[in-house]
């Protein structure tokens, strides 16, 4: 058994079982693919997967369990190499984040040039996402923490730090009704169509559905996207009202659109900083962490991380 068989037999899964698909991911021919995954179901003398002639249909039960197994094993295989690149070199490596728009935009700049005053030859990479996409890109090992900002149901393996809450704003254009009516009530938005984040409709029982439902009205999305700018980009066109962090206002760039506070509008919501319980932490993701929230020494990190 060699761990290229199990990357193998772990990306033909995320790739819906296309072996095509997840050749192309891992940089090699199909017929490699096939022939790694066959020689391990014959070693191991059971089907990962079953087959309609060639192509894979499903994934059997022990493959299924399988699959569990060599993902904790890669995730140990990756810990392995943090744990020698940190007594090697502390001070280079890769730190990568899954996080949305509105934080790299607009709260992540200022947090990673203090971030990379300390370590200079650290290379940051951010994948841009939403709630579901961050926690999977996270589960599979890509990123070393995830940044939430919206309600979502985490896995077991899974440890949330809460961070600071945040409100949600309205934006209009200047000529926008709103923009001269003072404090916005409920019944006053839901007759304007909004435009706000894709992944805040998709969550369940999200502030903004709950808002509504509260008062017993039904929103008119007029558009959704995953991106602050992307919203206020159709706010300025007409499109609807933003629903947007309030954040993601910055008053030198958006003098065009008004703000309105909408903290009596819909409930605050909490970012949380999102770590597997099986990482091994480098020290500059310690470092990073407490930057983000001062408050998360390295004992609660460790604590929260072992409950």
């Amino acid at each position: 058994m060699k761990l290229q068989q199990l990357r193998y037999i772990l990306e033909v899964a995320r790739s819906a079982l296309n072996i095509s698909t997840a050749a192309t991911t891992l940089h090699t021919s199909q017929p490699a693919v096939s022939k790694q995954i066959q020689q391990l179901e014959e070693e191991l003398g059971v089907q990962i997967f079953a087959r309609n002639g060639k192509r894979l249909t499903e994934i059997t039960p022990p493959g299924q369990q399988i699959l569990q197994i060599a993902e904790r094993i890669l995730r140990d295989t990756i810990n392995i190499q943090r744990v020698a690149e940190e007594f090697a070199n502390e001070t280079t490596g890769t730190l990568s984040i899954a996080t949305t728009h509105t934080q790299a935009r607009y709260v992540l700049p200022d947090l990673l040039r203090q971030f990379h005053q300390q370590y200079p030859l650290i290379r940051v990479d951010l994948h841009i996402g939403g709630p579901t996409e961050s926690t999977q890109w996270l589960l599979e090992g890509r990123t070393d923490l995830a940044i939430l900002t919206e309600e979502t149901e985490l896995n077991d393996d899974l440890v949330a730090l809460p961070c600071e809450p945040w409100d949600r704003c309205l934006v209009v254009p200047l000529d926008h009704p709103l923009s001269r009516s003072g404090e916005v009530t409920m019944k006053q938005l839901a007759r304007h169509p909004i435009a706000t984040y894709a992944f805040a409709l998709d969550a369940s029982h999200s502030p903004l559905e709950r808002a509504f439902a509260e008062h017993n009205l039904t929103p008119n999305i007029s558009f959704a996207a995953t991106d602050s700018d992307v919203i206020k980009t159709y706010v300025r066109q007409g499109l609807g009202v933003g629903v947007i962090a309030n954040q993601a206002y910055d008053a030198s760039a958006d003098g065009d659109l008004v703000q309105i506070d909408a903290s009596h509008l819909f409930d605050r919501s909490t970012t949380r900083l999102v770590l597997r319980r099986s990482a091994y932490l480098r020290g500059f993701i310690y470092t990073f962490l407490q930057l983000y929230a001062p408050y998360l020494k390295r004992q609660y990190i460790d604590a929260a991380m072992h409950i």
